[in-house]
């Protein structure tokens, strides 16, 4: 009896948590700001970006169907939040240089490392997983910028 009472306490909650929904809405921002349209990689390293940086560290996020339900839409909100804290492609050109140069170097190594993009994020989205190749061409690609 006390396992069907804890079971429908469970389920009430998490019936409830879905009324709490995050903002989807993407911030507005300058074009003229971003790092793809101020840098012009070619179209394999833009493809890369777009793939496996831009959806959370940019304000072109997509958000995929199970952003819909809590708790997993708060967990993956915090997170992109989090993400364009850290660093965000579309507020690029608002860097300072010293600022931009050590984003730059910061990318290169965690794309060397393997650290990004993160698992968590390849495992519901394949074609954000880099390859060997990938990753020397994007960290490469990074490092190319720095002065």
């Amino acid at each position: 009896m006390i396992l069907k009472r804890i079971l429908i306490a469970v389920v009430a909650l998490v019936l409830m948590m879905q009324f709490f929904r995050i903002d989807k809405r993407n911030p507005i921002a300058e074009p003229s700001e971003d790092f793809i349209n101020r840098v012009k990689p070619d179209a394999e390293i833009t493809a890369l970006l777009k793939s496996a940086c831009y959806d959370c560290h940019s304000y072109t996020t997509e958000y995929p169907w199970y952003s819909d339900i809590a708790p997993v839409s708060w967990w993956l909100k915090h997170h992109i939040n989090e993400g364009r804290e850290e660093l965000n492609f579309s507020a690029w050109g608002s860097y300072t240089e010293r600022k931009a140069e050590h984003k730059l170097e910061e990318c290169a190594e965690l794309v060397e490392e393997g650290e990004m993009p993160l698992s968590s994020y390849t495992w519901t989205h394949k074609d954000a997983k880099l390859t060997a190749i990938q990753k020397e061409k994007l960290a490469g690609f990074f490092n190319s910028l720095r002065k």
